[in-house]
């Protein structure tokens, strides 16, 4: 039996990061790097994917790779598979992370977040990618893992995907009730389905060695106003927003042997505000 060291350890593991080039997706990489694993990161922009996987490379290494991939085209995830399964003959984890962060809108033509105002063509947008993306990578991804199997699929929901969002948080002095901003409804909808489609993965594969859980993270601060720092934290009792490293550790244990046992859970690490 391993020690507890060396349950953690990540060497050689094709760990692919969806959104990779995104500010957690990143994050995720590097903690899978850091392990000795190789980060596999798909997302949309060429340019920042790029740097971002030379970058990890250089300080870690490792081998980094970067695909253009749209996951919500089918044969695109298929053409990454077939591509890593060409070079790495194996695909041994996959963090379902990309997602289009629907931002709050401030009154900009009509306030299109508003339930009543939100159109189909955007909630079509938004689970496209956060939902049927994720979805689509583990049937293609999870399906090659399940044919050695042994493998893992980390989703990425939200403390939002627990509880509803506070519109209370986002609020603004002054304004009528129909222009006020809020959080769209396609956020709450994916992190909460994408639990589901984490219970669902853990019982379908689990004879085959394949595992899956979710990990729910807290607000990340990212220079937010003040004001909306000041009111999220009193939500939460341990105080103040996540850190942009906070999650890395999670990770790793997720997708490492430390959590062989776990399977179908989700770790919800929000500083306690899910509890209130």
């Amino acid at each position: 039996m391993n020690s507890v060291k060396q349950s953690f350890d990540l060497s050689g593991k094709i760990s692919i990061i969806t959104g990779g080039a995104g500010l957690l997706g990143e994050k995720h990489a590097e903690a899978i790097a850091e392990f000795g694993g190789i980060p596999i990161l798909l997302d949309i922009d060429e340019k920042i994917g790029n740097e971002k996987s030379k970058r990890i490379r250089d300080k870690y290494q490792v081998d980094c790779d970067y695909f253009y991939c749209d996951i919500t085209d089918e044969s695109q995830i298929v053409r990454v598979r077939d591509s890593l399964l060409s070079k790495y003959e194996r695909i041994d984890i996959l963090i379902n992370n990309a997602a289009i962060d629907p931002k709050v809108d401030k009154k900009s033509g009509g306030n299109l977040s508003r339930l009543e105002n939100f159109s189909i063509d955007q909630w079509d947008l938004e689970l496209s990618v956060g939902l049927t993306g994720a979805m689509l990578c583990s049937k293609i991804f999870g399906y090659e893992m399940s044919k050695r199997k042994r493998g893992v699929i980390l989703n990425i929901s939200s403390d939002l995907g627990v509880i509803a969002p506070d519109q209370r948080v986002y609020r603004e002095e002054g304004l009528p009730e129909n222009e006020q901003p809020v959080k769209p409804v396609t956020y709450s909808v994916i992190k909460h389905g994408l639990l589901g489609l984490t219970k669902y993965l853990a019982t379908y594969w689990a004879e085959k060695g394949v595992r899956c859980n979710a990990l729910c993270p807290g607000g990340v601060y990212t220079n937010q106003s003040t004001e909306f720092v000041q009111k999220l934290t009193k939500l939460i009792p341990k105080g103040g927003m996540a850190v942009v490293d906070e999650y890395k550790a999670a990770v790793v244990f997720a997708v490492s042997d430390a959590s062989s046992y776990m399977n179908g859970s989700s770790i919800v690490i929000d500083g306690g505000r899910s509890v209130w």
